[in-house]
């Protein structure tokens, strides 16, 4: 009798206890079988390394298949309103970096709201920048670069007009009063033909994009554009020692469309969090000078309006808009 009395209890335990995983399972927000990770680039550029290399591991964490798709064209635009138009149900994705927010703020004539037309998922990497300077030139430090600049012209380049590079370097003259001259280009590889050919004294780039030069010591690295010093370049100082209250991030995540379920949004954030703290993302981060960033969708939603908020300023402030 008391035999019969615990095999019903224990039966009763497993039935309960199956039903409750059954339950646990069943509230697990359900994904599409295939999710489509748009790159609004071309293929090569730290995006689409970043989004490739992220898309493998993802796709096994979640149990779905994962593709890249590369929509390049103005600036990002054509990709982020492909992701914009989406369902939201998790099945189309963006990723993406500074570039999401700074396109915005030179450019009023978009097809979608940065604001309201995106759901925010997951910020996945973050970097520094790198304030790079000409070696015909004596700069060795921010301050030096200042100095100079405030009694004559010094000429800056970059990679095109809203880009970080471009609003970086405009945050600086803004914060440091000073008047360096844009001169843009179509890529960073004639920007940096033309500082070795002693045409241009400084520029602000992503260290991946001047690795090369840097190696060939045709150009001299003299501060980092973050707060704190980079862990990848420990002997350059940031540009905050000569500029108080100067800090910019290279970042890239991802986001959905607008209207994502939360349920969705968090298991996405939490496996996209989980691959990019994993040692193989952080090898292909570290190639880019970069390291992995995560925070909760909320927090990177609020992340990125305060970074569009900063480059609106800077943007307006400085006059800079692309031509209609």
């Amino acid at each position: 009798m008391h035999r019969s009395y615990t095999q019903l209890a224990k039966a009763s335990l497993a039935i309960i206890m199956a039903a409750f995983s059954t339950a646990s399972t069943a509230a697990e927000p359900a994904l599409p079988q295939t999710i489509k990770l748009v790159v609004p680039f071309t293929t090569g550029g730290s995006n689409d390394i970043f989004a490739r290399a992220l898309s493998e591991q993802l796709g096994t964490k979640l149990g779905v298949t994962v593709i890249v798709d590369n929509k390049p064209g103005a600036g990002g635009v054509v990709g982020a309103a492909e992701v914009a138009r989406a369902k939201p149900n998790g099945g189309t994705l963006l990723f993406s970096s500074n570039s999401f927010v700074t396109r915005a703020a030179v450019d009023t004539n978009l097809p979608f709201n940065h604001r309201t037309s995106f759901t925010p998922v997951a910020m996945v990497a973050q970097g520094a920048l790198l304030l790079v300077v000409a070696n015909h030139t004596n700069y060795k430090s921010t301050d030096d670069l200042i100095k100079e600049a405030a009694k004559k012209q010094v000429n800056y380049a970059t990679a095109g007009i809203g880009s970080i590079a471009h609003l970086s370097t405009e945050l600086m003259n803004s914060m440091a009063g000073i008047q360096m001259t844009h001169i843009p280009y179509k890529g960073i590889s004639p920007a940096l033909t033309d500082m070795v050919g002693g045409r241009v004294e400084a520029l602000i780039a992503t260290p991946a994009s001047v690795g090369g030069a840097l190696r060939a010591n045709q150009v001299r690295p003299i501060a980092v554009t973050t707060s704190t010093p980079s862990p990848f370049y420990p002997e350059l100082p940031p540009m905050a020692r000569a500029i108080p209250g100067y800090s910019v991030d290279v970042w890239w995540g991802v986001l959905g469309p607008a209207d994502m379920p939360a349920g969705i949004v968090d298991r996405l954030n939490k496996a996209i969090s989980e691959v990019a703290q994993s040692p193989r993302m952080k090898e292909i981060f570290s190639k880019e000078a970069a390291t992995p960033y995560t925070m909760s969708a909320k927090d990177f939603g609020v992340y990125m309006n305060q970074e569009l908020d900063k480059w609106q300023k800077v943007a307006k402030e400085r006059n800079i808009k692309l031509s209609d």
